[in-house]
């Protein structure tokens, strides 16, 4: 495998793979590349992992042993808020959808090629660690860190939202997606500026990990998932979150 230039990253990464070869294969070039890796080979053992270790990112491979990624995924969402990239050899975009409601951050098709997964993990790392930059900055700067629309609030800071004094469950994934539509409020985002800032990757125009969170993020605040007024689709150019829905 080529190698690309060493950084000095301390994230710790932790590989869900049955495929132990693949597995030992990748974290030889992930820590050839700065990461630090752990490797679990079982399904039924990741949550555990997870829970203990919590680790900076999780890649989770759908298809384990004792439990499949899907299950694994929705079980360490309650206690576990890092990023967590799926792979998948199918390429049933219906796998993908339930991913992502499962509260995945990302997916990648297999087989995976090493360059392409280190430069999703540091894109997503990257997001993580300018997010927390973003709203330390903004706290010391007195800038607003809370959005309120009517009866919907949304704190930075706290990466929370309330709908009605009530606390919206939101994966970080969710969270991020409804700060940016609601601080860009009045304004279409395009898929491609909406998948650039939180991916940190060009948009490839097939991607539907955006459309997928628009549509779980809708109800939870309140909108009509057939006539939203507050996250509106915007034919041929994106999304607007309309300031007085």
């Amino acid at each position: 495998m080529d190698r690309v230039e060493q950084t000095n990253e301390s994230w710790r990464i932790l590989i869900v793979e049955d495929d132990e070869r693949l597995a030992e294969l990748t974290r030889e070039y992930l820590e050839s590349n700065g990461l630090a890796v752990s490797l679990e080979t079982h399904g039924g053992s990741a949550v555990e992992r997870i829970r203990n270790e919590q680790p900076d990112l999780v890649v989770l491979d759908l298809m384990l042993p004792g439990e499949d990624g899907l299950s694994i995924c929705r079980r360490v969402r309650p206690f576990y808020s890092g990023p967590i990239i799926m792979l998948t050899a199918r390429t049933d975009d219906l796998d993908q959808v339930l991913g992502l409601e499962m509260g995945a951050d990302d997916y990648i098709g297999k087989p995976v090629k090493p360059r392409v997964l280190l430069a999703r993990i540091r894109a997503m790392l990257r997001r993580v660690t300018e997010n927390a930059q973003n709203s330390a900055d903004e706290a010391s700067n007195e800038e607003p860190t809370r959005l309120q629309f009517n009866d919907l609030v949304v704190d930075r800071s706290m990466r929370e939202a309330w709908l009605s004094d009530i606390s919206i469950d939101l994966t970080s994934a969710e969270f991020d997606l409804l700060w940016l539509l609601s601080s860009n409020a009045g304004r279409v985002l395009s898929r491609e500026e909406i998948f650039t800032a939180l991916r940190g990757i060009e948009y490839d125009g097939q991607d539907r990990s955006i459309d997928v969170r628009v549509s779980r993020i809708r109800p939870k605040i309140g909108d009509d998932p057939i006539h939203p007024r507050r996250i509106k689709t915007v034919r041929s150019k994106g999304y607007l979150f309309v300031k007085e829905a």
